[in-house]
C-alpha cells in the first residue's frame, strides 16, 4: 500500500456532494482567512462594507439580516469599521432608537483592497477550473443556496 492509498478517501465519500462541499469549504475558509490576514481585514468587515456599498445606508439589524451575521457581531464589526473611518454611524432621523450605518470613501477603498486580496484566494481555490467552469460552479452553488434559504 502506498502513501497515496493511505490518505485517499473512500470512493463512496468522494461521490457524495455534501462531503465534497464540506471538504472544499474547509480549504476555502483557510484560504480566505489567510487572505484577510494579509490585509488586516475580517470576513465581517468585507460582508458589511459590500452590503453598504451595494444597497446603501442601513440599520445594524438590517445589515445583520442581509449578511447573515448575528447582531452582537454586527455591533462589534461596525464599531471596528467606524473606528477605522470606513463607515459612519448616525441616528436614524425616522427612529432615534436605531442607528444608520453608511460607508465612507475610505470604506469604499478598503472594500476594493480586501476584494482584490479575496480574488487571489478565489483563484487559488478554483485553480483547476476554467473561467467558464468557475462561473457555472458559482451559479449552481448559488441556486442550491437560494433553494435552502428561500432568497
Amino acid at each position: 500500500m502506498t502513501a497515496t492509498d493511505v490518505t485517499r478517501p473512500p470512493a463512496r465519500l468522494c461521490a457524495t456532494p455534501s462531503w465534497l462541499i464540506t471538504q472544499t469549504a474547509t480549504h476555502a475558509a483557510r484560504l480566505v482567512s489567510e487572505a484577510f490576514g494579509t490585509v488586516g481585514g475580517r470576513r465581517y468587515h468585507y460582508a458589511l462594507l459590500a452590503a453598504l456599498e451595494e444597497f446603501g445606508p442601513a440599520s445594524q439589524a438590517e445589515l445583520g439580516r442581509r449578511c447573515s451575521i448575528d447582531r452582537s457581531y454586527v455591533v462589534e464589526a461596525v464599531n471596528e469599521l467606524t473606528d477605522k473611518g470606513f463607515a459612519v454611524r448616525a441616528p436614524d432621523p425616522a427612529d432615534r432608537r436605531r442607528n444608520i450605518i453608511t460607508i465612507t470613501p475610505a470604506g469604499e477603498r478598503e472594500l476594493e483592497r480586501i476584494a482584490a486580496t479575496l480574488d487571489v484566494a478565489q483563484d487559488k481555490l478554483l485553480a483547476p477550473l476554467s473561467s467558464g467552469e468557475r462561473k457555472q460552479l458559482t451559479q449552481l452553488m448559488a441556486r442550491v443556496l437560494d433553494h435552502h434559504t428561500h432568497r
